[in-house]
């Protein structure tokens, strides 16, 4: 027994050996000469017969929630269920996997990302990768054609997984969709209401809505001259702009996607174009585009659009973004995605994006996929991106405190910066001299002395949202 406890130390600190080599990027002869070793000492040590060993992890891209972290949920949860239930909409549910036959060919180039089941029993299954396919096909076998839902539930996707920015395997969706024929753009300004009010609520930040238009994307592809065939994958691309910059996008287009840099270059003169309603109304008059109809139909859909938006009031918070594509085949005109707002470190700089919470759009042909006379029900939807926003409100009730004995002003402050803290409250000897604490915004750097006895309202105020009519 003696013997073999050595031989596990050994193991164990040789397995060490390697990984520290790893980090240190070392050599891969070296770190090949060290694994052989490792594999020899685990050779000597031989089975364990009498103890099964265990690996304690969840699976890659999921994770556990303690009860404090599900208390969270659920109040976010209430939150989002509470504003759809306001709306109107029925619950319903559907299993997690569906035939492998309803979900192939929705999804464009992300259909790739698609859990398939082993066949168990004559049926190809997998596992739901979106709630909104399983939708239309409940409609579709159901022969409903109007009905307003939402559906809460978890669905999968072989995706690399991004913990820490809320990307995971296996998550929750929250979808509320419209279904049934209405005046145009009245249930699209509604959904578009409801992702304003539930990301208000929820009090996680200054957020903007990007809005586009699938036949604005296809027309404008169309004048440019992109080949039929080519759109959808072009649309891929295009909806990599609010990750990496144009010309990156273009070396895709031209490299791996065939198109000629002319072509390329007469896309971006579009796509990097965002703003409001102005921006609908001077497209309208492109002498190009405004001759496609599909390009027409979409704008002139739009600048309705935007007419009801500005009478719910929260046309402020939406930005028509020629950019935006939403890579997902089954979208037929309006699409939109929120993104959280980094507040400006100086006055005067634009608030970057930092993440898309919510997402959605119209899909007027995917029920038509289903029903087998082809009848089409038009559907329109949004989905939160719950993850991510869990992700934000666990870090915001992190309290934190910085390991130093003397830590310098600049890299607390600094520290403040990075990890989004609005507000820092300085005591020092003069502060405590004259019986004040300086407090001082971290966006603005600006400083302002406040009594002891006034300082909790004084930061209640400064960190109350805006009121917010949306």
């Amino acid at each position: 027994m003696a013997e073999r406890a050595t031989l596990e130390e050994l193991v164990r600190l040789q397995g060490e050996r390697v990984r520290g080599l790893k980090q240190q990027k070392a050599s891969a002869e070296q770190i090949e000469e060290e694994v052989a070793k490792l594999l020899k000492l685990k050779a000597q040590l031989g089975p364990d017969e009498g103890k099964q060993k265990f690996v304690l992890k969840t699976p890659k891209g999921t994770r556990d929630y303690s009860p404090r972290q599900m208390a969270i949920r659920e109040k976010v949860f209430d939150v989002i269920i509470s504003c759809f239930k306001r709306h109107g909409a029925e619950v319903i549910d559907t299993p997690v996997f569906e035939l492998k036959e309803t979900l192939t060919g929705k999804y464009g180039e992300d259909s790739k990302l698609i859990y398939d089941l082993k066949d168990q029993g004559g049926e190809l299954l997998s596992l739901r990768y979106d709630l909104t396919v399983p939708f239309a096909r409940y409609l579709a076998m159901n022969k409903l054609t109007n009905i307003k839902r939402y559906h809460i539930a978890k669905v999968y996707r072989r995706d690399n997984p991004a913990m820490t920015r809320g990307r995971y395997r296996e998550f929750y969706q929250c979808d509320f969709d419209i279904a049934g024929q209405f005046d145009p753009m009245i249930p699209d300004a509604e959904c578009l209401k409801i992702m304003c009010e539930i990301l208000s609520s929820l009090q996680i930040g200054d957020f903007l809505v990007k809005v586009n238009d699938r036949r604005i994307l296809d027309g404008m592809f169309a004048i440019c001259g992109v080949p039929d065939s080519k759109f959808r994958t072009i649309c891929s691309s295009v909806d990599k702009l609010d990750k990496v910059s144009w010309e990156e996008v273009k070396n895709e287009m031209v490299g791996e996607k065939g198109l000629t840099p002319e072509v390329a270059d007469h896309i971006g003169d579009y796509v990097q174009q965002h703003g409001g309603v102005s921006l609908v109304e001077q497209l309208l008059q492109d002498p190009k585009l405004s001759q496609n109809k599909q390009a027409l139909e979409g704008l002139e859909d739009l600048k309705l659009l935007f007419e009801y938006l500005t009478l719910f009031g929260i046309a402020d918070k939406i930005s028509f973004d020629l950019s935006l594509a939403r890579g997902l085949d089954y979208y037929t005109g309006v699409i939109y995605e929120a993104v959280l707002l980094q507040t400006p470190v100086r006055p005067g700089e634009e608030p970057l994006g930092v993440g898309s919470v919510a997402a959605g759009g119209r899909y007027d042909g995917l029920v038509g996929m289903f029903d087998p006379k082809g009848r089409k029900v038009p559907c329109v939807g949004l989905s939160i991106g719950v993850e991510r926003i869990f992700s934000i409100v666990e870090q915001r009730l992190e309290a934190e405190l910085l390991y130093k004995k003397n830590p310098k002003l600049l890299n607390q402050l600094q520290y403040c910066e990075e990890a989004g803290i609005p507000l820092v409250a300085i005591i020092g000897e003069q502060e405590l001299k004259d019986g004040v604490i300086k407090l001082r915004s971290v966006a603005s750097r600006e400083e302002v002395d406040v009594r002891r006895e006034d300082l909790v309202e004084e930061i209640k105020r400064r960190t109350s949202p805006a009121l917010c009519i949306c």
